[in-house]
């Protein structure tokens, strides 16, 4: 089969692989439907992600059809289509009985495209697949689907609900690419009073109003800190949300939070980042960091189906799975293709 394959820092191929094998009773082999590209996959791209060695299939999110499962799997099913999960569950550890999955001391946590091989391939061994893929509601497409497996789940729980966005609160979300986006639809279940996104593309920011953004604000034209003072009497947010993972992002959210206010990090970060607590500490700002866990993914697809969220609309792009040299580089240069996100199907 073929895959996408990591070489080094800046070095990735569509290549070919051997296809991937059971070597446990609880695995699946899952046949690719679609997949997609997550910004994570870029940060180890540019070397960002150390653990991610040579030779590495890339890849945390499909949608599939299972091919063949170990004797120890129950509930999934040759022919069954799934969601596969960003994130690996043992179901069994001290963390997975928690629903902190991402914490996995069995084997899971973020393993997909990091500690073993991805989804960016014509097939993908998931282990635990009892606890770590979801069945697809029947009249839902793949792709709405696919937007499930990492980004919706992520910006929801890392953002929205560690930030504790409650009715009326004034929200910064400061990165307006797919994960700031998603932090956006799901800060609005809450009913803010205010969703500030501040990004440096216009493009993004004319997405961030169509997914929900009451005001924008582009930071290399203007000074957010003076318009978010202007919208909250100069008090600053209640809720700042970091979705970029750099360490001027990450700084900028802790100037824009009120005191007692939140500063929610989603951002992958490859530095470091300076934490102003000469600045902070007398400021009673709580500060939360975060790997997705995906206990709200079966919440999430409920949403999807009863028509409360659209997942749709984040995919901008499609591709082959041969056109995968192309996607990454659309995918990358989003600031001028307009990509949010990219979805790669079998076939022309």
């Amino acid at each position: 089969m073929k895959a996408v394959v990591y070489h080094g820092p800046g070095a990735i191929a569509w290549e070919e692989v051997a296809k991937p094998t059971i070597t446990a009773d609880t695995d699946a082999i899952v046949r690719v439907d679609a997949v997609t590209i997550c910004g994570t996959d870029l940060h180890i791209w540019k070397g960002d992600v150390p653990e991610v060695t040579d030779g590495r299939i890339l890849g945390h999110e499909a949608v599939g059809t299972v091919e063949a499962v170990g004797s120890g799997v129950k509930n999934v099913r040759p022919g069954d289509r799934v969601l596969v999960s960003c994130i690996t569950a043992c179901g069994a550890c001290r963390f997975c009985r928690e629903g902190r999955y991402g914490q996995c001391l069995g084997g899971g946590g973020w393993i997909l495209g990091h500690n073993i091989d991805g989804t960016q391939a014509e097939y993908v061994r998931v282990p635990f697949a009892d606890t770590s893929t979801y069945p697809i509601p029947s009249g839902s497409t793949d792709e709405e689907i696919l937007m499930l497996a990492d980004i919706l789940p992520t910006a929801y729980e890392v953002g929205v609900l560690n930030g504790t966005v409650q009715p009326g609160d004034v929200v910064a979300v400061v990165g307006a690419g797919p994960i700031g986006l998603s932090a956006i639809v799901g800060a609005r279940l809450y009913s803010p009073g205010h969703v500030i996104a501040i990004d440096l593309a216009d493009s993004r920011l004319e997405a961030a109003k169509q997914f929900g953004a009451d005001i924008t604000v582009n930071n290399g034209s203007e000074d957010p800190i003076a318009a978010i003072a202007s919208v909250t009497a100069g008090l600053g947010v209640d809720v700042a949300i970091e979705a970029v993972g750099v360490p001027a992002t990450f700084e900028l959210a802790t100037k824009l939070v009120r005191p007692g206010g939140h500063v929610a990090n989603i951002g992958v970060h490859g530095e470091p980042a300076t934490l102003h607590l000469e600045e902070l500490w007398t400021r009673d700002v709580t500060i939360t960091t975060g790997l997705v866990d995906t206990y709200s993914t079966p919440t999430l697809l409920r949403l999807l189906t009863s028509g409360q969220l659209d997942a749709g609309r984040f995919v901008t792009h499609h591709f082959a799975l041969g056109q995968f040299m192309e996607a990454y580089d659309t995918f990358r240069d989003a600031g001028e293709t307009g990509a949010l996100k990219v979805v790669l199907t079998p076939g022309s």
